[in-house]
This record gives C-alpha cells, sequence and structure tokens, in this order.
C-alpha cells in the first residue's frame, strides 16, 4: 500500500507541501562551494561539503553562522557585522553557483508528474530565501502551485506559519493536507499545524536519524507516496 493510501485512506489528499533541499533536491554541493568560497575571503579555511551537509536546514543566516562557528553552533556570538559582510558574501557565490550542481532526488520527477496528472495541489515549502528557490526550480524544471521561501513571512519552519499560509491559500484543511520533508524542522512544523507528515529517509537533518523524529510514514524515494 502507498503512503498516501495509509495516511489518506478515505480520500486523495487536496494539498501536498513539499521542501526543497534535501527532500526533492540535493543542493549541498552547491552550498559547499558558496560556502567555502565565502570563507575563502575572509582568509578562513573551508568547510567542506561533509560538514555543509550537517549544517543545512535553517536558512542562509544559519548556515552562514555555522560556517563562522565551524560548528552547528548558531548563538549570538557572532559579531553582527562580520555576520552581514559574511553572509553577503555568501548570497554573492551562491546566486552564481545555485543550481549548477544540484540534482533531483531518484523518483521525484516521476512522482511529481504523477501527482500532477492527478490534480493534486502543490506547493514548496522552504527555508531558502526567495530569489535562490525560483532560479533553482526553474533551472530544475519544477513548477509548483504556490512557492514560499524562509523570508516570505516573518516565521519560517519550524514554526507552522508558512504550512498554515499555504492552506489558508488553497481554502483546505489540515485534514486534507500533508507535508513531504526530511527534516526535524518540517516535522515540527507539519505536527504543530496538525499536518500529516512523511519523511525522505536520505536527506539533511543534522546526522540525526529521521525514524527517530515522530513522522507519521519515512520513505526512502518519492516514489513510495503512490
Amino acid at each position: 500500500m502507498s503512503v498516501i493510501a495509509q495516511l489518506f485512506p478515505q480520500q486523495m489528499p487536496q494539498l501536498i507541501m513539499f521542501d526543497l533541499d534535501g527532500t526533492l533536491v540535493d543542493s549541498v554541493p552547491d552550498l559547499a562551494t558558496a560556502i567555502d568560497l565565502m570563507l575563502c575571503d575572509l582568509k578562513r579555511p573551508a568547510a567542506g561539503i561533509g560538514k555543509v551537509r550537517h549544517w543545512v536546514g535553517n536558512g542562509a543566516t544559519a548556515l552562514v553562522q555555522r560556517a563562522l562557528n565551524g560548528t552547528m553552533m548558531t548563538d549570538e556570538t557572532v559579531d553582527p557585522a562580520l555576520l552581514n559582510d559574511a553572509q553577503a558574501l555568501f548570497f554573492k557565490h551562491y546566486e552564481q553557483e545555485n543550481g549548477q550542481h544540484s540534482r533531483l532526488y531518484d523518483g521525484v520527477s516521476e512522482t511529481l508528474t504523477a501527482l500532477r496528472r492527478l490534480q493534486i495541489p502543490m506547493a514548496v515549502i522552504t527555508n531558502k530565501p526567495v530569489c535562490f528557490t525560483l532560479p533553482l526550480l526553474e533551472r530544475l524544471g519544477l513548477t509548483f502551485d504556490q512557492i514560499l521561501g524562509g523570508d516570505s513571512l516573518a516565521q519560517k519552519k519550524p514554526h507552522p506559519a508558512p504550512l498554515l499560509a499555504c492552506m489558508e491559500n488553497f481554502g483546505v484543511s489540515a485534514s486534507q493536507s500533508m507535508m513531504i520533508g526530511d527534516s526535524i524542522n518540517d516535522i515540527q512544523a507539519a505536527v504543530a499545524a496538525d499536518v500529516k507528515i512523511a519523511c525522505v529517509s536520505y536527506g539533511y537533518n543534522h546526522g540525526q536519524d529521521i525514524r527517530t523524529c515522530g513522522a507519521h510514514a519515512v520513505i526512502d524515494s518519492l516514489s513510495e507516496l503512490l
């Protein structure tokens, strides 16, 4: 039985909301390159793709803070002026790298096409700034009915506000909606919005096993949704 059939035994969901990085797209190669170029500009040692893969998931500012700290820390010890300069450098480099090495995970394209045939509205809810989200989706050939980035609202995941705003836009209830993500941030947002959440096992969850985080389902490929 498919995951959607398990979670929605009576009728198909009327809205599916997707996280982007780590769920639909492996974007770490681009992010790591931009982070390392930023660190080089600041005369600091490169972080490398392994560390960046561990740091992503809470938006650009948190990623830059972690790169400056060299750890998962996003405390207030980073000098605000340094953080502003570093973030500007990161944005400059990421604008050039965005989509250059990113790839869709296996099963993503086919599953999105199948869902589109079923005429289920689909949205992307990501903590990535909109100015980077839209070009990345365009370069990967992905289209959605709504796109909310980390700067679209005053709050971003794990706050439920983006999910609630998306459901309101489509006029659907929480019981008719589901979220597909890869991290504890997605789970916390979905639980707070009272939405069913399925997580992929391969994404970015700061090194923690997503199976232990309370998702309603964990899948190894997006194709398991149908």
